[in-house]
């Protein structure tokens, strides 16, 4: 008997139950890390400065109510697709927009909500700097190499 493929591999990102998408998300906390985007060539830089209602666990601590309180913070739609491009490479949003497969590290995929951290996929373990506790034009001090 063959077995039944799981939804990311089968549905479209607009074809997804909203359990489905939410469960998409892998908890690297990435997206929730501020970017700059120049404004000449449209390129995408990211900081180490992250949303200070960002946990230890990288989850946001308002997550209901974060568009309210955080007005520029990006509600990721299947709409959105085509502007995933600013998404880490690995962000399972993108990456099944791309038609590719989830890592082995993925929550789905591995079982296990920790396997994401204790690979070094998340930032967790990196040295952040709360947004709120930087003057936005001093953001540029904090870019980064890459995601």
């Amino acid at each position: 008997m063959a077995m039944q493929q799981p939804f990311w591999r089968t549905k479209t990102l607009a074809q997804m139950s909203r359990r489905e998408w939410e469960s998409l998300c892998d908890g690297c906390g990435k997206c929730c890390l501020q970017k700059l985007q120049d404004e000449d060539s449209g390129e995408v830089y990211a900081t180490r400065l992250v949303c200070h209602y960002m946990t230890s666990d990288c989850r946001c601590s308002v997550y209901e109510t974060r568009q309210k309180l955080v007005p520029n913070c990006v509600w990721l739609t299947p709409d959105d697709v085509d502007d995933f491009f600013w998404l880490p490479s690995t962000c399972a949003y993108r990456l099944v927009a791309e038609g590719r497969d989830l890592p082995e590290w993925h929550p789905l995929v591995a079982g296990d909500d920790q396997r994401i951290h204790q690979q070094g996929e998340s930032i967790a373990h990196w040295a952040l700097v709360a947004d709120n506790s930087v003057p936005e034009q001093d953001w540029e001090e904090y870019i980064i190499d890459n995601l």
